[in-house]
């Protein structure tokens, strides 16, 4: 009897690796997506393999976890996990210099008070000329802190620690009648600050974020160069993370 038991248990491990190994190839796509996506954003040195390898055992981290009884799909609860993965990995590994992240909060700043001062979306030549340097340079920044997006709209508060401006709401509570109108609220007030930017950073972040092209393939869209999709789309995610942090971001929501 013991045998046996012993014997079937081995089956059931050996079943349970298999289906394991068949979910990791079914899902190994959606790790390469994600992190190709994520290494679109980064610097050239930065390994995609490196970002794919972290991304697998965000995936193997996912299978493992699952609980089909939360009523999530394990495609999108890997894809949180993959996506946390990687993210992780580049924290650690602490690629952004301090002066490009001072950098990024100078450009927020000018289209701060710039739009104080004008009452509407600063053209690049004023929120150059509020910093104190030249539209070429200008432009040089926006490319060397191209990568403050990744996050997508994460802020990162005076103590280091960065927070999300999407995810004001509680996972647990989410579905709570004053939570649902909140985030309406957020989302109408991304609305009217995407409304205000100009046509081609309106474009670009369509693009990017809702029919999910790549850069490359919206400069081949657009008819524009690729840096200068890089640069309005960083220009466009630094007007909106300015506007929030003004409109929405409380000491409140931050903790």
């Amino acid at each position: 009897m013991g045998t046996a038991g012993y014997g079937n248990r081995t089956v059931a491990g050996h079943d349970d690796a298999l289906r394991r190994d068949a979910l990791v190839m079914e899902h190994l796509p959606q790790v390469r997506i994600i992190a190709g996506r994520i290494h679109d954003r980064l610097p050239d040195y930065i390994s995609l393999d490196d970002l794919v390898s972290t991304g697998v055992i965000g995936l193997l981290s996912a299978i493992d976890n699952f609980d089909p009884s939360h009523n999530v799909r394990l495609k999108t609860y890997a894809e949180h996990r993959i996506h946390g993965a990687i993210m992780d990995s580049l924290r650690d590994m602490d690629w952004r210099s301090r002066d490009t992240r001072k950098r990024s909060k100078r450009i927020e700043s000018a289209i701060h008070r710039t739009k104080q001062v004008y009452g509407r979306e600063p053209t690049e030549e004023e929120i150059a000329a509020e910093i104190g340097i030249g539209l070429e340079e200008y432009h040089a920044w926006l490319l060397e802190v191209q990568s403050v997006e990744i996050h997508r709209l994460d802020t990162v508060g005076a103590d280091g620690e960065s927070y999300s401006l999407l995810n004001v709401i509680s996972d647990d509570e989410a579905q709570w009648p004053s939570h649902v109108v909140e985030r309406k609220e957020l989302e109408r007030i991304i609305v009217v600050a995407i409304e205000r930017m100009s046509k081609n950073e309106r474009t670009v972040l369509s693009l990017y974020y809702y029919e999910e092209l790549t850069l490359r393939e919206i400069a081949e869209v657009m008819g524009m160069h690729l840096s200068r999709i890089g640069q309005l789309k960083t220009q466009a995610i630094l007007r909106l993370r300015s506007h929030l942090e003004r409109v929405w971001t409380s000491p409140q929501r931050k903790k």
